[in-house]
């Protein structure tokens, strides 16, 4: 759980980095919607961290949600949008965030079990 944690902060680290690097003007060759959801990251990276470190169900699901939509947004970032031909570091990137994702999916089952059901408070 705390591999899955540091990686999720080491996303949102990324993606302030890539936000503040551009003068808040980040992924310029990119449409809107790619856009938005790579500057959202810097939300959803960080609450998904929080919520799996204090072992809550909802932060497996959003870790793994972040992770592989994530890895898909960077595949067509890097294959739909980028002329570049060949091996690029965004495709080596994308290819480390897709197995990220992949790891986050086969861990998930145990991470369930040891998280916390939703507490409900009358």
């Amino acid at each position: 759980m705390l591999l899955l944690v540091v990686i999720l902060i080491y996303g949102t680290a990324v993606h302030a980095a890539q936000l503040l690097i551009s003068g808040f003007d980040p992924y310029p060759g990119l449409p809107g919607g790619l856009r938005v959801y790579f500057t959202a990251l810097l939300v959803l990276d960080p609450l998904a961290a929080v919520l799996l470190a204090r072992r809550h169900r909802s932060g497996v699901l959003l870790a793994v949600a972040v992770l592989v939509s994530d890895a898909v947004a960077n595949g067509v970032a890097n294959y739909a949008f980028d002329t570049a031909g060949g091996v690029t570091a965004g495709r080596v990137g994308q290819a480390v965030i897709t197995l990220l994702a992949i790891g986050a999916c086969a861990v998930a089952p145990v991470l369930w079990r040891s998280a916390s059901p939703a507490r409900h408070h009358p």
